[in-house]
């Protein structure tokens, strides 16, 4: 699955002529075409349109972010240079930030991306695949879903298979591939049964039911390796067939 130059902006929220202008200033980098000469946008440019996006909503022109390179996470030094620049704003901003607080004395809607203010911790913890996959669905994603999304990923701490599957090779044999999808089991069937928004986040996808599932499938194939999507399939049809939960020496065997 890729996107055509309107998918592309109907996803990120913005114009035809903002992913064009980003094209022409160096931002976006092109795309390959397909045979009839159409561009075809994958993953990679939609988080990097988020990104622009959100920096450029942050007050940031664009060449500014130009400066900021396209690596996740950007390079430190003109981020510095901003930070010091921005210094002496940010006491008034936290001035009426602390105003704003009195006239919102309510909780946040629950449809608000978890990636717009991540807790620090748990989003600095996750790998660049696992962030660049949260930040491709929250654009498909539900209310209920976003909710239980950004529950998960404020409460659930990391696990001994998340550096395990990380660093899972390519070329993983099927005994490893197997192992790993058992011992990732329980921990994800215990994720979904503390937060049932995440059972079925393609039910309120304002797309529909297709698209949810189609994007988030097209999205881990380029994000993940063929072993680390072998395992995420495996997982999936243990959960759908309510496969047990393994014996620890079961699964060591």
């Amino acid at each position: 699955m890729a996107w055509s130059t309107r998918e592309l902006a109907e996803l990120a929220g913005t114009s035809l002529r903002a992913v064009r202008h980003y094209h022409e200033v160096g931002l976006l980098a092109e795309p390959e075409r397909r045979a009839n000469g159409y561009k075809e946008y994958g993953v990679a440019h939609l988080v990097r349109v988020l990104r622009i996006r959100r920096l450029s909503d942050l007050g940031l022109s664009l060449s500014q972010i130009a400066t900021l390179g396209t690596g996740d996470p950007p390079d430190e030094g003109p981020l510095r240079t901003l930070d010091a620049e921005l210094a002496a704003v940010v006491e008034r901003l936290q001035r009426t930030r602390a105003e704003l607080g009195l006239l919102m004395r309510r909780p946040a809607p629950a449809g608000d991306p978890p990636v717009g203010d991540p807790p620090a911790g748990p989003w600095d913890r996750m790998s660049a695949a696992d962030r660049s996959l949260v930040v491709v669905m929250t654009r498909v994603l539900g209310p209920r879903s976003l909710q239980a999304c950004a529950d998960m990923l404020r409460d659930t701490p990391p696990v001994p298979t998340d550096d395990e599957f990380e660093g899972l090779p390519a070329d993983a044999d099927e005994r490893t591939r197997s192992h790993l999808a058992q011992r990732m089991l329980p921990h994800v069937r215990a994720v979904r049964e503390r937060y049932p928004g995440l059972r079925a986040p393609q039910a309120d996808g304002p797309r529909g039911h297709r698209f949810v599932t189609d994007t988030a499938d097209t999205a881990m194939r380029e994000l993940y390796n063929d072993a680390q999507c072998d395992v995420l399939l495996r997982i999936r049809s243990l959960l759908r067939h309510g496969a047990a939960v393994p014996e620890p020496a079961a699964v060591a065997g």
